[in-house]
């Protein structure tokens, strides 16, 4: 029994670990360059996925806690900003869904590669899911390999920028300037080639897709 009992032990312990370790991954993915934080992730979850199938609850608190953690805090909330779209927030849970509401009006994010348009390339314009007010085109997206959409321009006038001092650190937040719901955040000086160097990192679920046939 007491055997039992120490394995046991011992399995939470490194249950612990790896999610410390996966947090860590997680916190620092948005400042790393593309290539490390990608690689990290997918051993990083390749290390946690045998202990996820057994569904263990600390595994379960593992996948879900650091995206939870990527929440913006932007002194400015949404209510506050001065936009065309006016809803209350109970308005905004009755027309989107649940994950919606929590990374759109809650500022949340998705889990990296979670969304089928990180890796789309039809040619279109990508609209907010929110209030379908058209954000960003096809031509400016381009694949930065960090797991969400990204772009490096924005339809004119449609993306507002707030600071975000969350995560330890400031940021720049975007918001869509129709609705103010949070897309993602914006960085520069990555080196990716585009013309501006900067990359617009969306929430796939912030945005709908509509082709241009």
């Amino acid at each position: 029994m007491l055997n039992n009992h120490l394995r046991s032990l011992a399995t939470t312990i490194n249950q612990h670990r790896l999610v410390v370790l996966f947090i860590t991954i997680a916190l620092l993915m948005p400042f790393l360059p593309a290539s490390i934080s990608r690689t990290a992730l997918h051993s990083a979850k390749n290390t946690l996925r045998p202990l996820a199938a057994a569904r263990s609850p600390t595994v379960v608190l593992g996948f879900g806690l650091p995206f939870g953690l990527f929440a913006s805090t932007s002194k400015q909330s949404q209510n506050e900003m001065s936009t065309n779209v006016k809803k209350s927030e109970s308005e905004w849970q009755a027309v989107l869904s649940p994950e919606q509401f929590r990374v759109i009006r809650q500022k949340g994010t998705e889990r990296p590669g979670s969304h089928p348009y990180d890796k789309k390339s039809d040619e279109g314009v990508y609209h907010c899911a929110a209030c379908d007010a058209p954000l960003y085109t096809s031509k400016t997206k381009f694949n930065s390999g960090c797991g969400w959409p990204a772009f490096y321009d924005t339809v004119p006038g449609a993306v507002v920028r707030h600071e975000d001092r969350s995560m330890f650190t400031t940021r720049t937040e975007i918001v869509c300037a129709n609705c103010g719901g949070h897309l993602g955040h914006v960085f520069k000086g990555e080196g990716f080639g585009n013309p501006i160097d900067e990359r617009h990192c969306v929430n796939g679920i912030s945005l709908t897709f509509k082709d241009e046939k």
